[in-house]
């Protein structure tokens, strides 16, 4: 492994350490298997280790009977079908490609076909971007704490936040399933300058992201433009990190913020879930979030406004005690409290308690709610499907 392949192991298994013992999310969400990553990598290189004094004629019988691609699915890829083509990546060699972005540049151009990139278990250290030229990709991982795509780009290092993702998907049409994107730069803290480190960015129109997992600190989650769709997810962060100008509907999600702990009493604020980025109000953008639960560590605000028409709802969303009573925050410019749309409804948690909300959040009823309470907020009933 090169020296930033060997960083980018260690920072990540340290947060799916972090996880596991960070108290308000035990309840919440399965313990992630941190030694199925690195049990896998550690696996994975010392079968390439010598063993100096050995007989070469055992060795030679060793290799003869146990091979790294012997538990490899049977089956995979299947076959191509008149609506679907698969490609395989393992980065052991057991099929088609061991990097991802060689599979998606060897996705057609243009394909009405629906390419699936079929994604084995294990950490792939690589920047990955899906050009728009290629629609209809999906990737499918082997499950949200044993699949990654993960990098370490920042601001400082990639000329901006909005190009330090790991993964960048401009495409439309994009699919993931069951995989994690992370991105390990170094913990930013907050006014760090240049720290901003993407985990994926998404600027493509009608995306679909079901029981994924989108790991980082600051600005985790760009959800730059287009109608995008996110069920089951894992989201973790700590300072505006859902943030972008999409109109997206969040499902079921977990939301977990691994701001530092702020003790008993103070009132120091040092996280913020979103900021959503509408700019006009002639903009059809926005965030709903519908039966998702937020926890984790810090004193936070659910939203704070990135841009003057930022519009952002929770519903039927469990909220632990690290929301700030005021609940959110106008970018600290009294002028946007009459465009921002922060709205909450049936809301439940400690965190929840709606008596000292900042002026300007909207306490919906429930026909105020009803436009950001299922899939149709999203037109997903004219494009999300289940490949």
């Amino acid at each position: 492994m090169n020296p930033r392949e060997v960083t980018c192991l260690v920072i990540a298994s340290a947060v799916f350490t972090a996880i596991t013992t960070t108290t308000n999310l035990i309840s919440l969400v399965p313990i992630p298997p941190v030694l199925e990553f690195v049990g896998y990598s550690i696996y994975r290189h010392s079968r390439h280790h010598h063993h100096h004094g050995q007989d070469p004629r055992k060795r030679t019988e060793n290799v003869a009977k146990v091979s790294i691609c012997d538990d490899f699915p049977p089956g995979v890829p299947p076959p191509e079908t008149n609506t679907t083509v698969t490609l395989c990546v393992d980065y052991n060699g057991c099929c088609n490609f061991t990097t991802v972005q060689a599979a998606v540049d060897a996705a057609a151009n243009a394909s009405s076909k629906r390419t699936v990139i079929w994604i084995n278990s294990g950490i792939y250290y690589e920047k990955v971007t899906v050009p728009r030229t290629k629609p209809n990709v999906t990737f499918q991982g082997q499950g949200y704490t044993t699949t990654a795509i993960v990098w370490n780009d920042t601001a400082n290092s990639s000329s901006g936040t909005f190009y330090s993702g790991s993964v960048q998907v401009f495409a439309n049409n994009f699919i993931a399933r069951n995989i994690s994107f992370m991105n390990v730069a170094p913990i930013a803290k907050p006014g760090d300058k240049g720290a901003q480190a993407v985990a994926i960015r998404i600027s493509g129109d009608q995306s679909s992201f079901w029981g994924c997992g989108f790991f980082g600190t600051q600005d985790t989650l760009h959800d730059d433009w287009g109608r995008h769709y996110f069920r089951d997810c894992f989201i973790q962060g700590s300072i505006d990190f859902i943030f972008g100008n999409a109109k997206s509907f969040y499902e079921n999600c977990q939301i977990i913020s691994m701001a530092n702990p702020v003790p008993p009493g103070v009132k120091f604020i040092n996280g913020v879930v979103t900021a959503q980025g509408r700019a006009s109000n002639d903009e059809n953008s926005g965030f709903a979030f519908v039966n998702c639960t937020i926890g984790g560590t810090g004193r936070i605000w659910l939203g704070r406004a990135w841009r003057p028409f930022s519009r952002v709802v929770f519903v039927y969303v469990s909220m632990t005690d690290i929301i700030a009573p005021e609940g959110w925050n106008d970018f600290n410019d009294p002028s946007r409290d009459q465009t921002i749309f922060y709205g909450e409804y049936g809301c439940r948690g400690s965190g929840s308690n709606m008596t000292m909300r900042a002026p300007f959040v909207q306490r919906l009823n429930e026909s105020q709610a009803s436009p950001f309470l299922n899939i149709s907020f999203i037109d997903g009933d004219q494009w999300i499907s289940h490949y």
